[in-house]
């Protein structure tokens, strides 16, 4: 609604002039300051992804870890349960080797082999006896692009 005043005469017309315009405060966010806390909220959310991505990588560092050390203990109880053949140097593989077949310690390293192949990406192993220290080594690739390769020893004796 628009209110037009004719002044009449100069003094209303200076009476006009001393009325103060009284500006209030505006209310209410303007489309800058709505924007400037979009942008934030959504540098936090990526933040926030960033973090969630990092934990999820790392969480599954520590299980392929995990079923590395399990793997690498199976073949040690498994040398255990059969000392004889593991004195002899039946248990004896190398990385990239694949088990034979036809005795306990043969169809041992298989099974081994099979599970190390299935539980971890690139997984592989190896058991070496240097006068009665055994070596088991597990390896896998951590990253899945064979560039990244984790490996675990165990030593133990019988």
């Amino acid at each position: 609604m628009l209110n037009i005043f004719l002044a009449n005469s100069k003094t209303e017309c200076d009476a006009m002039a001393k009325i103060k315009i009284i500006h209030l405060p505006a209310k209410g966010f303007t489309m800058v300051e709505l924007l400037v806390a979009v942008l934030v909220l959504s540098i936090g959310l990526l933040g926030l992804a960033g973090l969630q991505a990092a934990g999820l990588r790392n969480n599954q560092s520590a299980y392929l870890r995990s079923q590395a050390t399990i793997l690498a203990y199976d073949v040690a109880d498994r040398m255990r349960a059969n000392q004889a053949a593991a004195a002899a140097g039946a248990y004896n593989i190398a990385l990239g080797a694949a088990g034979g077949g036809g005795s306990v310690a043969a169809d041992d390293l298989t099974e081994w082999k099979n599970n190390m192949a299935a539980l971890l990406p690139s997984g592989d192993g190896s058991v070496t006896n240097n006068v009665g220290t055994f070596t088991i080594l597990v390896q896998w690739d951590d990253n899945r692009d064979a560039n990244d390769l984790q490996q675990f020893f165990v030593e133990f004796q019988l």
